[in-house]
This record gives C-alpha cells, sequence and structure tokens, in this order.
C-alpha cells in the first residue's frame, strides 16, 4: 500500500512536467509572401490540447518597379482546431483579415479590380475564411507548414487616374469570395 501512494504523485508529478516541456508558442514566417517582397512574420500560441491562436502581420512598402504600385498591409488572426495535437498533423482554421493596399498598374488574379492595369486602386478590406493545413515536423525546434484558405471579402476603394498621382476619378465597394491563405511557413517552436 505505502508504494502505490509513493507512485501514483510521482506518476502524476511526471505527467504534469511532461505538458510543460510540449510546444506552445510557435514563430513563423511565409515563404511564399516572402517572395513576394512582403516580408511578414505570425506568432502562434497553445490555447489548449487542440486549439492554437495564430496572429499573423504582412507588410509591402517597397516599390514594384517601373509603373506598378503593390503596397500594402495586413493582419489575419487565426483560431485553429488540430487533429492530433498542436503543431504536428493536420489542422482546420477559421480567420478574420483586415488590411490596407495602394496597388495599380498590374493584373490580378480572378478578374478583380480590372482597371488596375491604368489606374491606381488605394482601400482596405475586412474579411472572414476558413483554412486547411498539415504541420511537418522536422526537428524538435524546425518544422515547415502549408495552408490554403478561402473567404469572403469587403473592400472599400478610391481609384485614382494615374499610378503615382492624379485625381481621383472614383471609388466604391467590392463584395468577394477569393482565396485567403496559400502559405508555405518555415516555423520555430518555442517551449
Amino acid at each position: 500500500m505505502k508504494r502505490n501512494t509513493f507512485i501514483l504523485p510521482l506518476f502524476l508529478l511526471l505527467s504534469c512536467l511532461a505538458d510543460l516541456h510540449s510546444q506552445t508558442l510557435a514563430l513563423k514566417s511565409d515563404l511564399l509572401t516572402g517572395a513576394l517582397s512582403s516580408p511578414n512574420l505570425s506568432v502562434e500560441v497553445k490555447l489548449s490540447g487542440r486549439f492554437t491562436l495564430e496572429a499573423g502581420f504582412h507588410y509591402n512598402p517597397f516599390p514594384a518597379g517601373g509603373d506598378k504600385r503593390w503596397k500594402h498591409w495586413f493582419v489575419q488572426p487565426e483560431l485553429r482546431y488540430w487533429m492530433c495535437q498542436p503543431f504536428g498533423g493536420h489542422f482546420f482554421g477559421a480567420h478574420l483579415m483586415y488590411g490596407v493596399y495602394n496597388v495599380g498598374g498590374m493584373k490580378l488574379p480572378l478578374g478583380l479590380f480590372k482597371g488596375i492595369r491604368s489606374s491606381r486602386y488605394e482601400g482596405d478590406f475586412l474579411g472572414l475564411g476558413v483554412s486547411y493545413g498539415y504541420h511537418f515536423i522536422l526537428s524538435p525546434r524546425w518544422s515547415i507548414e502549408t495552408s490554403l484558405g478561402v473567404g469572403f471579402l469587403h473592400s472599400g476603394y478610391e481609384r485614382y487616374r494615374c499610378l503615382h498621382c492624379g485625381e481621383q476619378t472614383g471609388g466604391g465597394h467590392k463584395n468577394f469570395i477569393a482565396p485567403t491563405r496559400a502559405s508555405v511557413s518555415l516555423v520555430y517552436l518555442i517551449n
């Protein structure tokens, strides 16, 4: 009987210590948007046994070159549900987005802002979406994470005649369903 009273508290203590060593925080950078001259950083924290919260920030202050303009910043918090455990394997997410943009002189996918080749658009957007992803563990500290998402976006904008200056020629609002997330991220895990 004395042996069991010693082993049970020891087992409970060791199981608590084991939980303290599991990953509770991750720092990450999306390599895809980074390749598009949009530096970014995300922080993800473990909330419980299956949930994490990620907050990402993307910022592009750089000129696109020539007659193109592609400046923006946006934040994208996401609540994630992990199928097995946080920071390993499959996950599903629900995210919000808010950002500001100044773009012109280029062609956007999905027929968005068709006049953008000859005009400049300035505005903001707000959206929400869902995502699916997978977290590949490379080592105890390093991982690669992939994610795809789709959602609803609302954008308010002002249109200008030329790319660098000019008078305002219009404005409006657009609502659309579009990809809201496509990432391949390098992840550093912190205990």
